[in-house]
């Protein structure tokens, strides 16, 4: 019996990977065609795909934000999309591969309006997993690092200086081994994206480029720029070296190309660092400023961003400039991002239990979960209700979100750990206040949803009278 060989993976590997997963083998039994899944989440490689499996195949689904090694399955009818549409549309990704539409990965395409649309999609789409596979890699570190710090200002604000009367021995060790890991979040994130481009050459001179975006102060925005002038810069050397004997490999793979690599992006990071760090400052310290001279700006933008798309690339952006500020001592502006995060889920949870009668059973039990998501900073919680209903979920969520924010702001509230959600609580300067501004944004969407949902629900239910009726 032929069957679907699928992957699923996301940049945390936290939800999306693993709601992708669900949702095709739930759409694969109603169907009756036999699926294999292979998850790449947060603990690695889970359900591994092997040669035996791809024999009998119908086609690949590959429901992927960061590099999964697509590569093996070259010459094979590949569909290659977001994650997010695994979740959403599951039967239809089967549908097309059973029917014959996927197209075979490296192979040759109807030269058509569609073919030449879908290798620009590609493109695009590479460019993004690109991006999604250094962030990836480098949440880790962040996460991390971040609350190793934060833990140390436990014993006070200034226990990890020997020359403070707060010092304290593993204060400091927490904040030395913190800073430690939260210093190569640059470095890894540009390793990252160069090795998703081209392999090991790219990230021996992608992670030097992050370490030289560091030294400059070029920070996040230096490394997106090394990492990708790494990962296609070497895919050119490794092009031009083709032609090389291959009793030469080892010379060039270990000698000429991280040689070239290392060298040319170093003088280009060497070269691009201070103007680039110029921009970067400006940027930041736009922010910081617009955090005291207009909170609530901030707030709206940054709760908008953050639930947008649910812990997708706008989310990200939002996240990372937490983190990037965090690791510059300003712990205000990680205190909205984070509150606008944990929100999404709140919602889910508090409409479904106050709200029971505009939700199905099923979407109940789901609610129930969102209580815990929600509580330790995992947004994508939220995201199979807002696909049911994008255009009036989202912007709900949206404001929601801006509204816990906008308060964190406005009443001063410092986070110092850039993850946990409400586990970090006794790092939080103030925890009480923090945990009403989350709630008061959560209820109100909370309100916004359930109404909406039992409006909806009792509006089909007179239509489906009046049809009775008829």
């Amino acid at each position: 019996m032929k069957k679907i060989i699928a992957v699923t993976g996301c940049p945390t590997g936290i939800a999306h990977t693993f709601m992708a997963e669900e949702a095709l083998k739930t759409a694969a039994k109603k169907l009756n065609i036999e699926i294999k899944v292979e998850t790449n989440g947060a603990s690695g490689v889970e359900n591994p795909i092997t040669p035996d499996d791809l024999k009998n195949i119908y086609g690949v689904i590959i429901a992927a934000d960061k590099d999964v090694n697509a590569e093996r399955f070259n010459g094979l009818p590949v569909i290659e999309v977001p994650v997010k549409e695994a979740i959403h549309h599951p039967a239809d990704l089967i549908n097309k591969v059973v029917s014959g539409l996927a197209i075979r990965r490296q192979g040759t395409t109807p030269s058509s309006e569609s073919a030449d649309q879908y290798e620009q999609e590609s493109f695009g789409r590479q460019i993004y997993k690109h991006l999604m596979s250094g962030v990836s890699n480098m949440l880790p570190f962040v996460v991390a690092g971040g609350i190793l710090i934060a833990l140390s200002f436990l014993w006070g604000i200034y226990s990890a200086d020997p020359n403070s009367p707060q010092y304290n021995v593993i204060a400091a060790t927490l904040m030395k081994v913190g800073q430690q890991a939260f210093s190569i979040m640059v470095p890894v994130f540009t390793a990252y994206i160069a090795w998703s481009i081209s392999g090991r050459p790219g990230m021996v001179a992608g992670f030097v480029g992050g370490l030289l975006a560091n030294a400059t102060g070029a920070g996040f925005l230096g490394g997106i720029i090394a990492g990708f002038a790494a990962g296609y810069f070497m895919l050119l050397i490794r092009n031009l070296l083709n032609g090389l004997p291959r009793q030469y490999e080892g010379l060039k793979s270990i000698f000429i190309m991280p040689l070239v690599g290392v060298l040319v992006i170093g003088v280009l990071m060497v070269l691009l660092g201070k103007p680039v760090a110029a921009i970067n400052n400006g940027m930041m310290s736009w922010l910081s400023s617009l955090q005291q001279a207009n909170p609530i700006l901030l707030g709206i933008v940054v709760g908008a961003m953050c639930s947008f798309d649910f812990g997708g690339p706008v989310n990200k952006a939002a996240y990372v400039t937490g983190t990037l500020l965090l690791g510059q001592g300003n712990f205000f502006f990680m205190a909205g991002v984070s509150a606008a995060c944990i929100t999404p889920p709140l919602v889910i949870a508090l409409a479904t239990t106050f709200f029971p009668k505009g939700f199905s059973e099923e979407e109940r039990a789901a609610g129930m979960v969102n209580y815990i998501l929600g509580c330790t900073h995992i947004t994508e919680g939220a995201i199979p209700f807002a696909a049911k209903d994008p255009l009036r979920v989202i912007p709900m969520m949206m404001i929601a979100s801006s509204i816990s924010a906008v308060l964190s702001y406005s009443l001063h509230i410092e986070v110092p750990a850039p993850h946990g959600g409400f586990l970090i609580l006794p790092l939080v300067n103030k925890p009480l206040t923090w945990v009403l501004c989350i709630l008061a944004g959560s209820v109100c969407g909370a309100v916004m949803l359930g109404c909406w949902r039992l409006w909806q629900k009792r509006s089909q239910e007179a239509m489906a009278l009046a049809n009775a009726i008829k």
